[in-house]
């Protein structure tokens, strides 16, 4: 009998109890009904599906870009200290390629998303819808994507096609949206 046997037996009975064959989480948090977990769920898909009801256009973004992301972004979508958002002219496969929304997003519908979520940095999710379609509408007008006067909203801002919507290859094809 080797050293190894014996080892491996009392692993195998220890393994064998209840205690160890379902561990016990950590117990940290709390249940949440499913009112509250519906409130935390505000994600939209390339479809558009999840898109909340609202409005807005270019020209009233702008006086909310303005107030609320200027200040990191710069005056028209670059030269801030964040990330630049318009303006981009090299597409992914140059040898300098610019990661503007322009260039690089492949989906209108996940700027809306991302800007609902997380922005202002200083102030997640506390633009209205309402400012959330104005600003998405400004950023992809500064990218000339749409016109100044064009309004988004849950039907139209899934239509959108963006300049790198062929630019990314689909680990699922099968749930590609049109």
């Amino acid at each position: 009998m080797s050293m190894r046997d014996p080892i491996l037996a009392v692993f195998l009975a220890l393994a064998s109890t209840p205690a160890l064959a379902a561990p016990e989480g950590p117990r940290l948090g709390q249940a949440l009904e499913p009112a509250a977990i519906s409130a935390l769920d505000i994600t939209v898909f390339p479809d558009g599906t999840g898109l909340p009801p609202g409005q807005g256009t270019a020209v009233e973004g702008k006086a909310v870009y303005d107030a609320r992301c200027a200040a990191c972004h710069g005056p028209d979508g670059s030269g801030g200290s964040a990330e630049e958002l318009a303006g981009g002219r090299n597409p992914l496969t140059s040898a300098e390629p610019d990661k503007t929304i322009g260039t690089y997003w492949p989906y209108a519908s996940t700027v809306f998303d991302f800007i609902r979520r997380s922005m202002p940095l200083d102030a997640p999710r506390s633009l209205g819808n309402d400012e959330v379609y104005a600003v998405t509408a400004y950023l992809l007008h500064a990218n000339g994507i749409i016109g100044e006067r064009d309004r988004l909203d849950a039907t139209t801002l899934p239509k959108i096609r963006m300049p790198n919507a062929a630019g990314f290859v689909w680990a699922y094809p099968e749930r590609q949206s049109p």
